[in-house]
């Protein structure tokens, strides 16, 4: 997100530049119609990572307390990179699939909707 200085000249050193997190990217993982959840995660993440890891072991340990998270059919989720659709190739590394520095990807689960259809 890009932010604008209200005083003219100033400057101020970036903490949040993928240099400062040794050697990691941050990834922002959002679960549509699981407000159980309310905000996406943002996880560091090395950008090599393939992404079939992030959605068979990755995705899955950030939400073991919800029930849906056992049902999840995996090759019927629908996945958005930056609010736009898109169909990941399980075998490239995140960085190939197009997930930089402080992208964001959020998925969807047809017939899963939260705790009993409730959107939590």
């Amino acid at each position: 997100m890009s932010v604008v200085a209200l005083k003219p000249g100033y400057t101020g050193e970036m903490k949040d530049r993928v240099e400062n997190f040794h050697g990691k990217q941050l990834l922002y993982i959002g679960w549509e119609d699981h407000l159980m959840y309310c905000a996406p995660m943002c996880i560091p993440i090395d950008g090599s990572t393939p992404f079939g890891a992030l959605s068979a072991a990755v995705i899955p340990s950030l939400y073991p307390a919800h029930p849906d998270t056992a049902k999840i059919d995996w090759n019927a989720v629908i996945w958005m990179r930056s609010g736009v659709p898109f169909t990941p190739d399980p075998a490239k590394s995140l960085t190939d699939n197009g997930l930089g520095h402080k992208a964001v990807l959020r998925f969807r689960t047809p017939g899963l909707t939260g705790l009993k259809g409730s959107c939590s």
